[in-house]
């Protein structure tokens, strides 16, 4: 049977997109999530103090995305909307890190399988802190929908895999946020055989903090950043 001039087969066309959409996330500097025994703490490189890549969406749950700015802070707001909507309708306690990762991956799988507009260049964690770091739940999402339930690290974009290697070499449920902030830093700067200063004012860092009652999101500053790392 002969092919229609310009006929591309679906396996490509989706493969064609979803290089698209790696090498626009590949470029964006890195983001760690990982959890610790005060919480779950959140890293990336990151000079901006208005251009966050680490936000909170609810009591317990937090939000980290690299790739595309305009467009994961679109599903940021739209997680927040969503959030705000089931918790008043229902109960705050039905507000969970699960069903904002199912609502994202939806999104996300019919934007990606959708031939009218180009995929999404975005990769997502959605963090919700339990009680103890076994309760604490990890959802890491990538541009086609796919969602993976993550044991204790998430690293997304730049050099992930190593850093992740990095981190799972140092990190234990126990330690408290100055060993994990330490460690998080110390893997960012550990790329390629080389080891460089992150400088405090150039890190964007928070945490969910597990002692607190409701209201979990926490930034840490420059000054607390460059205390904890200092000590």
């Amino acid at each position: 049977m002969t092919m229609p001039f310009g006929y591309v087969s679906p396996e490509q066309v989706m493969k064609d997109r979803a290089d698209y959409a790696r090498k626009g996330i590949a470029r964006g500097r890195a983001v760690l999530v990982m959890s610790y025994g005060g919480g779950i703490l959140f890293v990336t490189e990151n000079p901006s103090s208005a251009l966050h890549k680490i936000s909170e969406i609810y009591d317990r749950i937090g939000f980290a995305a690299v790739g595309k700015y305009n467009e994961f802070e679109n599903l940021r707001v739209a997680g927040v909307r969503m959030a705000d909507l089931r918790g008043y309708s229902y109960d705050r306690r039905d507000v969970t890190g699960r069903a904002l990762a199912n609502t994202y991956a939806q999104i996300l799988g019919t934007i990606f399988s959708s031939g009218g507009e180009k995929p999404f260049e975005v990769e997502l964690t959605v963090a919700e802190v339990g009680e103890t770091p076994a309760a604490d739940q990890l959802y890491r999402l990538t541009y086609d929908g796919s969602v993976a339930d993550e044991e204790g690290i998430v690293v997304m974009g730049a050099s992930a895999d190593e850093i992740g290697t990095a981190l799972r070499e140092g990190r234990t449920d126990d330690m408290d946020l100055g060993a994990a902030l330490r460690l998080a830093v110390a893997s960012l700067a550990g790329v390629d055989g080389e080891t460089r200063e992150i400088a405090a004012n150039a890190l964007e860092v928070a945490v969910l903090d597990r002692t607190r009652p409701r209201r979990t999101f926490r930034r840490l500053n420059d000054t607390a950043v460059a205390e904890i790392l200092a000590g």
